[in-house]
């Protein structure tokens, strides 16, 4: 039996889901989804902050699927309480699109990841069950080198990395550092006095130079750098 699952890639275990998603036609599809894996438990849904903290406290989750849109809601410090007072709760963010400054700002304080909402299921399922497992998440939304050292203690870039950082402007590392302060595009256009699009063409610069994915990417190359 055990053969049997492994070779269908069903985990062993038996995952606990809290779904905490703003909304609720997105929420009760997933929560379908999951409730048909026969590795997945229990799905238990919460729809603003108040019931996340109430039932990631009442039935401590394995996993917290967080939608960063949640309405008041810091996930930032969502993340940071659960890492420090639930440490068997993973949390994985919920996101539309990988420009999000709180990506970056919730991986900070303990997140183990995110998964855009436009992600293949089969995707989807692979990162879900390498958390709950504690394994490295090998998936192109997020390479696992990028997941751990956020949490941890960054370790030094290498030779090549310094090479690439020093090729940024002046102006692109300030890009950079208001982006690794979890500043917005929009923020960053307002404290750099320019426009939002002048931004999104000075990050893809960013990008380019860095050898990177996106922001999440270039944001904790710059944090080992520091």
């Amino acid at each position: 039996m055990a053969n049997a699952r492994a070779a269908q890639g069903v985990s062993s275990i038996s995952i606990r889901v809290l779904l905490a998603e703003t909304q609720r036609l997105f929420r009760q599809s997933l929560r379908l989804l999951l409730e048909r894996e026969r590795d997945v438990s229990t799905v238990i849904e919460a729809s603003d902050a108040h019931e996340v903290y109430r039932l990631a406290n009442e039935h401590h989750p394995d996993l917290l699927l967080l939608d960063v849109d949640l309405p008041d809601l810091d996930v930032a410090f969502v993340t940071n309480l659960l890492h420090k007072h639930q440490p068997q709760t993973r949390v994985l963010l919920l996101a539309r699109y990988e420009e999000d400054a709180r990506i970056v700002a919730a991986m900070r304080a303990g997140a183990f990841g995110y998964i855009l909402k436009d992600t293949d299921w089969a995707d989807f399922l692979h990162i879900l069950r390498a958390t709950a497992n504690g394994q490295p998440i090998l998936s192109p939304i997020l390479p696992d080198r990028f997941v751990h050292d956020v949490p941890g203690t960054l370790h030094p870039p290498h030779d090549g990395e310094m090479l690439r950082l020093s090729a940024l402007s002046e102006r692109e590392r300030q890009i950079l550092a208001c982006a690794a302060a979890g500043r917005s595009n929009k923020e960053i256009a307002d404290h750099m006095c320019v426009s939002v699009d002048t931004v999104k063409t000075h990050l893809h610069h960013i990008y380019r130079k860095l050898s990177v994915d996106g922001r999440v990417e270039a944001v904790i190359l710059f944090l080992r750098a520091q």
